[in-house]
């Protein structure tokens, strides 16, 4: 095994973190080492269900060296006929069992329109059944996380199916990796919601660009609520555009926790000659402000 030194990029680091995944980060350092994939199952004494989970995370944080996404556009997809449902109903055993598994997983029979989206899952995107199955599901719970009493319509699933199809998404190990780095991200936006004082809303697509940014960063939760403390002192409350510039300010410093932050300050003003003010101070001088 080529042990030579090497260099990991920061972010990588902090994907790997948040992977939550020993397999997955010996993998990475073995194939960084420039180790052949090929043969990391028996180098690094892996089951082949570990093996198949561990790379199947790595393609997702797009740190698979060969990983090449499909580019899918969803509105090239075939238009399927009715006689196209029909035949593969009559003809193909495996589309007819996962009709019968998706309208039971959804509580209702699907119609024609459904059936021919059903049937470009299969025929174009390429999913097995069982993985079709798994997306089902998966979306349901992701329906019911977002606080909705419905369960999601074919066209909703279908702008997931492909995704899934252009990640590689195609076998149950690696839907359940996927489903495990996304059920772990859910799990630290629902943190960080907290921190924000966010209740009673899911995030904005703009907000969870930002939020999910932040993570990817690597910045720990007591750092993100340093962050929103002092965006409320100087704004008067959550303003996403000035907390985030503070994040990328302190992510392009090297500061990652609310200590480095905090001695940086303190360098900062001994540098300048100033007292650096406590949160108190800077909270009076900012109602101060605003009364002028």
């Amino acid at each position: 095994m080529n042990t030579e030194s090497l260099h990991i990029d920061q972010a990588d680091v902090q994907k790997l973190l948040g992977a939550a995944s020993g397999d997955s980060a010996l993998l990475y350092l073995y194939i960084r080492c420039g180790n052949d994939p090929a043969q990391a199952e028996a180098a690094l004494k892996l089951t082949p269900t570990r093996m198949s989970c561990a790379s199947a995370t790595l393609r997702q944080l797009g740190l698979w060296p060969e990983a090449r996404r499909r580019v899918i556009v969803e509105g090239e997809r075939p238009e399927y006929s009715e006689k196209d449902v029909l035949d593969a109903m009559d003809h193909n055993g495996s589309f007819r069992l996962l009709y019968g598994e998706v309208q039971r997983l959804l509580g209702r029979n699907l119609n024609t329109e459904e059936l021919k989206i059903l049937l470009s899952f299969v025929n174009y995107l390429g999913l097995p059944a069982e993985v079709i199955s798994v997306l089902v599901s998966y979306c349901k719970d992701r329906a019911r996380q977002r606080g909705s009493l419905r369960n999601p319509s074919l066209r909703t699933i279908e702008k997931e199916a492909y995704r899934w199809a252009e990640l590689g998404i195609d076998t149950l190990e690696v839907a359940a990796a996927y489903i495990q780095t996304q059920n772990a991200r859910q799990s630290q936006l629902s943190r960080l919601m907290e921190t924000l004082q966010i209740r009673g809303r899911n995030l904005t697509q703009a907000e969870e660009r930002y939020a999910t940014s932040w993570l990817e960063m690597g910045f720990p939760m007591e750092t993100i609520a340093l962050a929103y403390e002092r965006t409320c002192l100087n704004t008067g409350g959550l303003n996403w555009a000035y907390m985030n510039k503070i994040l990328i300010r302190w992510n392009e410093a090297g500061l990652k926790t609310a200590e480095q932050i905090r001695g940086g300050d303190r360098k900062s003003a001994e540098k300048s000659g100033q007292r650096q003010l406590d949160p108190e101070e800077q909270a009076a001088i900012a109602r101060m402000l605003q009364e002028v």
